[in-house]
């Protein structure tokens, strides 16, 4: 035991946890008061006592109070009871689909001498934990389970109903190795022990259910009779989970704390260095996600191996940090992904659950929400935004009245859209005439804060521009807002029905997309349409940094910033001259998506 205090091991959690329970004793308590004062008064009158007419009537008065406290108290006991307390929806990865990784945490627990989690999902997360399915709600428990995880020969330490459920991050499945994997769930499994305690699982089962109460008394959708009925209700409930919550706090951290005191003696050299690839998955993950994912969710594509993606990532991530040498060692021993025995259909499915977790989309594939692998990425994904974008662009100049021009500069609506109309339109000499403008830009549809002054370019065309084409964007997305279709999540678990789709998504990825940004990936893709269609440069998928252009086969690196400097200050010139040093021709029609 390390010398980090009591309030920091397993008798501090209890002492937390009784502190729980007491408050939860003195509520009942102060329900219970109304009803003992009216039973010593009608004993006093019973007996002789308390006689006369002032008595009868607090007789009355106390007996009907203390009726409708009780009923009162009973009507919220019984939500705190039955409400459906929150669920992380995962992937149930069932035994003999993972087998080994069954076998590693059952060793796990027996070195460690705790209960066994009874069961194994995975979450698209890098994160790890325990997670109590045991309320009535979450459906009838797996038959057996506490046996069933323990294996033939070996019994349970501490036989409660349901051992808590190892929920695992699946990109550690995919990233870290076999040992790493054991040494950063050695303090998760260890959790278990405390987790036994009857008054630490008594106390988080009450703060679990006023939690859930309050949730059910927020819910909208309820009938408008009982609406103020539910308000009540929850206004009891956050006042009792505000009394516990310090308590409930600190017990969760003993709790921890005494789960990382107890998993010091498995691995705990190589834990040290899994702690290192757990920053570097979660940096690694995020980037995927907000980078190469998403892109595809927005046109109605999910990558279907994102697992098998952050690999390729943070693999990328170290070639080009230089740690390769050190990291092709690493890569040489067992992935844990191996513990699997199918890992390409349980990464399939935690992406698909990503994909909903983190934008919202149906449960199931159909024409408008369908899988993309990675090879397929650059044509089905990388070219098609492009080319949309690009129609984008070209469309709200058109309502913006802007003519097309042919190379000899003359006026004309016959031509197709080229990047030599957006060039000369963002280096026009001062702002844009009236007359070109054409209707007024909508309205912009809000998504939150407004937008301030510098999210805008310097250059007045440009701001016209970004301006109407976020209005765009923002009408186009809200009217393209993904919902749940009300089928079951993926995966097969007790928390199959405890998913509500009209929350979706439950996670959503907001990276800032300011209407100067969003001019600048219209611009961008108009260049790489451009580039394509004249000179034959190829898309591509950069791991971390998701859509790039391929000219000659390499990663064009040096785009980005002469498409700024043509935005905000209006100056083609760093432009124009790359686009002659590769051999693109802005006057050139280009296909649109």
């Amino acid at each position: 035991m390390t010398g980090i205090g009591v309030e920091a091991r397993a008798p501090g959690a209890r002492a937390r946890a009784l502190a729980v329970l007491r408050i939860r004793g003195r509520a009942l308590a102060v329900a219970m008061l109304p009803a003992a004062a009216a039973v010593i008064l009608l004993a006093g009158g019973s007996s002789g006592h308390f006689t006369g007419h002032g008595w009868d009537i607090a007789r009355w008065v106390t007996s009907v109070f203390a009726v409708l406290v009780l009923l009162a108290a009973g009507m919220i006991a019984l939500v705190v009871v039955r409400a459906r307390p929150a669920v992380t929806p995962t992937v149930a990865i069932a035994e003999s689909a993972a087998p080994d990784l069954y076998r590693l945490v059952r060793d796990l627990a027996d070195r460690l001498d705790v209960p066994a989690p009874s069961a194994i999902a995975l979450t698209p997360d890098c994160d790890s934990w325990l997670e109590d399915r045991t309320h009535p709600a979450h459906g009838p428990p797996p038959p057996r389970a506490q046996d069933e995880i323990a294996g033939p020969g070996h019994h349970a330490h501490r036989h409660t109903a349901v051992a808590p459920v190892l929920v695992i991050g699946s990109p550690f499945l995919w990233w870290m190795r076999v040992g790493e994997l054991r040494a950063v769930l050695a303090p998760v499994v260890a959790g278990t022990g405390p987790s036994a305690h009857p008054d630490i699982a008594a106390a988080r089962r009450f703060v679990r259910g006023l939690d859930a109460a309050v949730a059910a008394a927020a819910d909208r959708s309820r009938n408008p009779v009982v609406r103020p009925l539910g308000a009540g209700i929850g206004w009891v409930a956050r006042l009792l989970l505000r009394s516990c919550q310090v308590h409930a706090a600190e017990m969760e951290r003993g709790v921890a704390a005494a789960a990382a005191d107890r998993a010091q003696s498995v691995d705990y050299g190589v834990r040290i260095v899994a702690q290192e690839q757990v920053g570097l998955a979660y940096a690694g993950w995020d980037r995927l996600l907000t980078r190469v994912a998403l892109p595809a969710w927005r046109m109605g594509r999910w990558p279907s191996r994102l697992d098998a993606g952050v690999v390729a990532a943070l693999t990328e991530l170290s070639r080009r940090d230089r740690l390769a040498e050190g990291f092709a060692s690493r890569l040489g021993e067992r992935p844990a992904c191996d513990l699997l025995e199918e890992p390409g259909a349980v990464d399939e499915a935690t992406s698909l659950l990503a994909a909903r977790l983190f934008h919202g989309g149906p449960a199931e594939t159909g024409p408008d929400w369908s899988p993309v692998a990675w090879q397929e990425y650059p044509d089905e994904v990388v070219d098609r935004k492009w080319r949309t974008d690009a129609a984008r662009l070209h469309r709200v100049l058109d309502v913006l009245g802007v003519r097309r021009t042919t190379p000899a500069g003359d006026i004309t609506t016959a031509d197709g859209p080229t990047l030599a109309r957006v060039l000369n339109h963002l280096t026009g000499p001062g702002p844009a005439r009236d007359g070109e403008q054409g209707p007024q830009p909508a309205p912009r549809i809000p998504l939150g804060d407004e937008d301030e002054e510098d999210d805008l370019p310097r250059n007045p065309r440009s701001a016209a521009l970004a301006t109407r084409l976020g209005a765009e964007v923002a009408r186009e997305e809200a009217g393209a807002m993904p919902a749940g279709s009300g089928g079951q999540p993926v995966g097969q678990g007790p928390d199959a029905a405890l998913w509500d789709d009209r929350s979706l998504p439950l996670l959503p990825l907001q990276p800032p997309r300011t209407d100067r940004e969003l001019l600048a990936d219209h611009v961008t893709a108009m260049v790489c349409c451009a580039a394509m269609d004249t000179m034959g440069a190829t898309p591509g998928l950069d791991w971390l940094d998701g859509p790039t252009l391929l000219v000659d086969g390499e990663r064009v690196t040096d785009l980005t910033p002469r498409v700024l400097s043509l935005v905000e200050d209006g100056d083609a010139i760093p432009l124009r001259t790359w686009l002659v040093e590769v051999g693109i021709r802005p006057e050139k029609p280009v296909r649109l998506g």
